[in-house]
C-alpha cells in the first residue's frame, strides 16, 4: 500500500474513530490468529479422518499463511486506489464463504485450497485495519495508542483460541471449528457494514494500483535498514510458527499432555507473549526499541538452544515447556519494536512497507510450518532445528543489515 498524500494545510482533521469501530477493527485483526490457532487441537484427529500424514495436515496451515501473505500484497494497493471500505467488505465476505466451505471439505487437498482462499480474504482485515487507523489519526502517537489497543485485544485471540478449539473439537469435531471462524468473519462483515465508514477520501487515493505497488516495493527494498529490520521480524515470526504448527504433536504426542493440558500450555505461552508486549509498550518511551529488540533476540536464541538441548537429551515437559515459554514470550520484545523500526525507515512509503513486512512474515511462517513435520509425529527435532535456524537468521539480519549501535553490540556480545 502506498501512503496517502499529506493533508493540505487547512484540511479538517479526520474524525476520531469511535470505540465500536476500534473494536470491529480489533476483531478483524483477531480473526486471522483465531483461524490459525483454534483448529490446532484437532490436528491429530484430522490426520486420521482425512487419511493423511502430519506434514500434509500442516499444509492446511501453510495454505492459510500463503493466502494471508498474497492477500496483503494485493488488497493493500487496491484499497489505496478504491478506498478502504469496499475491499474490506469483499475480502471479509470471501473469508466467510471459504470458512463455511472448509467445514465441508471432502479431502485434505480441497481443504488446503480453501484455507488459502480463507487466508486471502482474511488478509483484508489485517492490512486495511492498520490503514484505517493511519487514515483517521493525525500524529504517530495517536496511531501508536490505537495500534496498542488493537494489539492487546487481538492478543487475547491466541490465548483463547486453543481452549475454545479443544472444546469445539471434543463436542462437535474439527469441522465445527471452521463454522465458528466463518461466523466470526460474518460478525466482522456486519460490523464493518454498519459501524466502519470510509476513511480514505477520494482526493487522497493513489492511482496506479499494482504499478504503484511495485514502485513502492522497489523503493523500500533498496533501503538497507528497512530490509534488515523486516528480515529480523520475518525470521522471528518463523520461530513462532515453527512452534505453533508443531505444538499439537509435540505437546500431546511426545510430551504426553492431554488436549486440555495442551490448551492450557499453549494459552500460557500466549499470555507470556501478551504480557511481555504490554511491558515493552510501557517502557519503550524510556528504553530505545533497538535495545528492547536486542534483549528479545538474545532471549529467543537462548530459548531455542534450550529447546534443542531438551530434545537431544530426551528431557520431559518439566524442562521443555519453560524453554518454549521463554522463546515465545521473548517475541513480545521483538515483533512490535522491530516492525515500528522497519516502517519508520521509509515514511513516504509506509503503507507499502507495512504490506511487504506483513507478507514476508506470513510467507516465512508458511515455509516453517511444513518443515517441522518432515520427520513425522514422533520427534520434535525438526521443530527445534527450524527454531534455531530462524533465530540465527533473525540475529544475523539484525547485526549485519541494521544500523550498528549499543543495541546491536549487545546482541553481538550475547551471541
Amino acid at each position: 500500500m502506498t501512503q496517502p498524500s499529506p493533508r493540505a494545510a487547512g484540511t479538517p482533521a479526520p474524525a476520531p474513530l469511535p470505540l465500536i469501530a476500534i473494536l470491529v477493527l480489533a476483531l478483524l485483526s483477531a480473526v486471522a490468529p483465531l483461524a490459525t490457532d483454534m483448529y490446532l487441537p484437532g490436528f491429530p484427529v484430522m490426520t486420521e479422518d482425512l487419511a493423511t500424514g502430519a506434514s500434509t495436515v500442516q499444509l492446511t496451515l501453510t495454505g492459510f499463511m500463503v493466502g494471508l501473505a498474497l492477500g496483503q500484497l494485493f488488497i493493500g494497493p487496491l484499497s489505496d486506489s478504491f478506498g478502504r471500505r469496499r475491499p474490506l467488505l469483499l475480502g471479509t465476505a470471501l473469508a466467510v464463504v471459504a470458512g463455511f466451505a472448509c467445514a465441508l471439505a471432502p479431502n485434505v487437498e480441497t481443504l488446503i485450497a480453501l484455507r488459502l482462499l480463507q487466508g486471502f480474504g482474511g488478509a483484508a482485515g489485517v492490512v486495511i485495519a492498520r490503514a484505517i487507523i493511519s487514515d483517521r489519526t493525525t500524529d504517530a502517537g495517536a496511531s501508536a495508542r490505537l495500534m496498542q489497543i488493537m494489539m492487546m485485544i487481538g492478543g487475547l485471540a491466541p490465548v483463547l483460541a486453543p481452549i475454545i478449539g479443544t472444546g469445539i473439537v471434543s463436542l462437535a469435531g474439527w469441522r465445527a471449528v471452521f463454522v465458528v471462524t466463518a461466523i466470526l468473519s460474518a460478525v466482522s462483515f456486519f460490523g464493518v457494514f454498519t459501524k466502519v465508514t470510509e476513511s480514505l477520501p477520494a482526493e487522497n487515493r493513489t492511482p496506479g494500483g499494482a504499478k504503484a505497488l511495485w514502485k513502492g516495493i522497489g523503493t523500500v527494498i533498496t533501503n538497507r535498514a528497512y530490509l534488515g529490520y523486516t528480515l529480523t521480524v520475518g525470521f522471528a515470526f518463523a520461530v513462532m510458527f515453527a512452534y505453533i504448527s508443531a505444538s499439537p504433536f509435540v505437546f500431546q504426542g511426545i510430551l504426553g499432555l492431554s488436549p486440555v493440558q495442551y490448551s492450557l500450555a499453549f494459552g500460557s505461552n500466549a499470555i507470556g507473549l501478551v504480557v511481555v508486549s504490554a511491558v515493552s509498550a510501557k517502557v519503550v518511551g524510556r528504553v530505545p526499541p533497538q535495545r528492547l529488540a536486542a534483549i528479545g533476540l538474545t532471549t529467543m536464541s537462548c530459548g531455542a538452544l534450550a529447546v534443542m538441548a531438551c530434545v537431544l537429551s530426551g528431557a520431559g515437559a518439566g524442562l521443555m515447556l519453560p524453554s518454549i515459554f521463554c522463546t515465545v514470550a521473548s517475541l513480545g520484545l521483538i515483533l512490535g519494536n522491530v516492525s515500528a523500526l522497519a516502517i519508520s525507515q521509509t515514511p513516504r512509503t509506509a503503507g507499502t512497507a507495512s504490506a511487504l513486512l506483513g507478507a514476508l512474515q506470513f510467507c516465512l511462517g508458511a515455509v516453517a510450518s511444513p518443515l517441522v513435520g518432515l520427520a513425522g509425529e514422533g520427534t520434535a527435532l525438526p521443530m527445534a532445528c527450524v527454531m534455531i535456524a530462524a533465530a540465527v537468521l533473525a540475529v544475523g539480519s539484525f547485526l549485519l543489515l541494521t544500523p550498528r549501535g549499543p543495541a546491536a553490540q549487545a546482541v553481538a556480545g550475547a551471541a
